[in-house]
């Protein structure tokens, strides 16, 4: 868990300097506005007022980095498990997905994209998802200078696909 404080929270801020890119150029091509939902996000959860229509950049690229960057440790966690490559970051992406969901409705601030309008939730998700690839690659890569992590090692054991492989022995295994 300690060596993936640091690489997650770098793996989680190019994410989310990715993410931003990507949405920078998306709004020019499409003509959609800032979204303020971070800043409002962080004010309620932190008890400061809100002001009516645009928020105070600062406080809304607080959230967007400082959500990015910790969600970013996880991924680095999984990465030092052995949980790596492309279908790991898909994985993230939903956890990505969700903890925007759970922090937007909990507050109040955002609904369930359910009820969405369907290309806004496209846009979301699209966003969300190079986010999730971009900080999976950058963790993976980070990860990667520590050599395979347990799960890898454990999968090593007896290549393939099977059911009846024991667990590694506790001494190669760092556990919890």
């Amino acid at each position: 868990m300690k060596r993936a404080l640091w690489p997650g929270l770098l793996a989680g801020t190019a994410g989310g300097l990715a993410m931003t890119l990507g949405e920078k150029i998306e709004q020019r091509v499409t003509g959609r506005p800032d979204s303020h939902v971070p800043a409002r996000v962080l004010e309620r959860l932190t008890g400061r007022a809100e002001r009516p229509g645009r928020q105070p950049p600062a406080v809304n690229w607080t959230m967007h980095y400082g959500q990015a960057a910790v969600l970013g440790i996880l991924r680095s966690v999984m990465a030092h498990a052995g949980l790596r490559g492309p279908l790991s970051s898909a994985k993230f992406a939903v956890v990505r997905l969700t903890s925007d969901q759970i922090l937007e409705n909990a507050t109040g601030v955002g609904a369930p994209p359910q009820t969405w309008p369907r290309k806004e939730l496209l846009v979301d998700v699209l966003h969300k998802t190079v986010y999730a690839f971009v900080t999976g690659a950058v963790a993976d890569s980070l990860a990667a200078r520590t050599g395979p992590g347990p799960g890898e090692r454990h999968a090593a054991v007896r290549p393939g696909r099977h059911a009846d492989v024991g667990p590694l022995p506790r001494k190669e295994s760092p556990g919890p």
